[in-house]
This record gives C-alpha cells, structure tokens and sequence, in this order.
C-alpha cells in the first residue's frame, strides 16, 4: 500500500461514518442543538462536507462541487455559498438547517467522488510539494489532505455522538 492508497482508505472511513451518521436520522434529529450555541448533525456534517470540498478543489484547481454543481441552490441557506462553516457564529449554525439526510450524503458522495479523482492523479511524490509557504514549516499537499482527513474524522465523531443521543432520546 502506499501513501495514496492510504488516503483513500482514509476518506472512505469518512464516507462510512457520515451514512453511519446521518442514515436514519430525521429533520428533527438532523438539527437538534444539546445546546443554544452547540452544532447539529446536520451544521457538523455539512461543514466538514464543506471543508473537504473547499480544500480538495483548491488542491485540483477545480471549481467546488458546493457552488459548481448546485449543491449550494440544492441545500438553499442563507449563507454566503463560500462559507464553510470555519468561524460560524451560533446564528449562522442554526440558518444551517436540513430537512433530508439524503441532501447530506448526496453532498458528501459528491465530494467523496471528486476526491477519490483527485487521489487517483497523484504520485507519492505529489504528496512532498509545498503548495502554502505561508506558514512555518510550509505546507505541503501530503500535510494538507491529512489536515482535511484529521478535520472530517473529528467533526464526524461529533456528529455521531449527537446521534446517538438523538437515537437513546427517542
């Protein structure tokens, strides 16, 4: 296996606990906040969505699959469609709000696609490229696609432990 290998197996374990997530939770479960300030299901799973999309497509020198193709029409928040959730004041966690888990995973099944494409054209080699000398050390494209994968993984367990409480509540 290598290192391409290994963040394609990474992602899908990403893809796996977003359905594992958000399959059979409904519009009530999907934005349920334990608390006025706290993220939903629905805020976490879209953000992380957002996230990777974001992060992917700069890397490919693509457009989003968010703004390119309609997704952000599809989910129809009041948002600006460059957001992605870094920063959110609780106003703008709540105006993200969906009513079909269906939405989510489809959104994030296209961006999962749009990865694995992206995944497939690079070399091990690819991975050492400093793509952000703004920071110190400077980034690489290896550094960032675990960042994104590091970023997913953590917003998707926050998503499944609101889940399950949702679940045991119900």
């Amino acid at each position: 296996m290598n290192s391409i290998d290994v963040l394609v197996e990474a992602f899908g374990r990403v893809r796996e606990h977003v359905h594992g997530t958000v399959d059979g939770l409904d519009e009530k479960g999907l934005n349920l906040r334990l608390d006025a300030d706290a993220n939903s299901v629905a805020w976490l799973v879209w953000h992380l969505t957002r996230v990777q999309d974001d992060h992917v497509a700069d890397l490919a020198g693509t457009d989003q699959a968010y703004t390119g193709d309609g997704w952000a029409d599809r989910f129809g928040l009041d948002l600006d469609p460059a957001s992605i959730g870094y920063g959110h004041t609780s106003a703008q966690v709540a105006a993200v709000h969906v009513a079909d888990p269906a939405l989510l995973t489809g959104y994030y099944d296209a961006v999962h696609e749009r990865t694995l494409a992206y995944l497939r054209t690079l070399r091990d080699p690819d991975l050492d490229e400093v793509i952000d000398d703004r920071w110190d050390p400077p980034v690489t494209r290896g550094v960032r696609l675990v960042s994104v994968v590091d970023d997913d993984i953590q917003h998707a367990g926050q998503a499944a432990f609101v889940a399950g409480i949702v679940q045991r509540g119900s």
